[in-house]
């Protein structure tokens, strides 16, 4: 079976990066294989910026646990600080105690 035969369950490309032609994808991430799997973008910043990487992916990072927050608002009711508040809770758990290795490889790829 090749990749294009793969059905893939994807999330849509949002809009605003359809429009903007400066768009860049900077995280993807996948549970497959009873596991995590991520392609991150990492270096962006430090190449092109004056911004630290470690400053940009937590501000990315924040900006994403706040954007589950409001989906789980919108989408199930839930109060969104409260929302937020359990998954920061829940990331300083699991970087403090991980339940699993983050392992793989790093690619130079822009």
């Amino acid at each position: 079976m090749s990749n294009k035969d793969i059905k893939l369950n994807q999330r849509p490309i949002p809009e605003a990066a359809l429009r903007d032609e400066d768009a860049v994808e900077m995280i993807r991430v996948w549970i497959a294989e009873r596991g995590l799997h991520c392609s991150i973008k990492v270096g962006m910043y430090r190449e092109t910026t004056n911004v630290p990487e470690e400053k940009a992916w937590g501000m990315i990072l924040a900006d994403v646990a706040r954007h589950v927050a409001n989906a789980l608002e919108a989408g199930y009711s839930a109060d969104s600080a409260e929302s937020l508040k359990k998954i920061r809770d829940s990331f300083i758990k699991e970087l403090g105690a991980p339940t699993s290795d983050a392992k793989g490889d790093f690619l130079s790829k822009h």
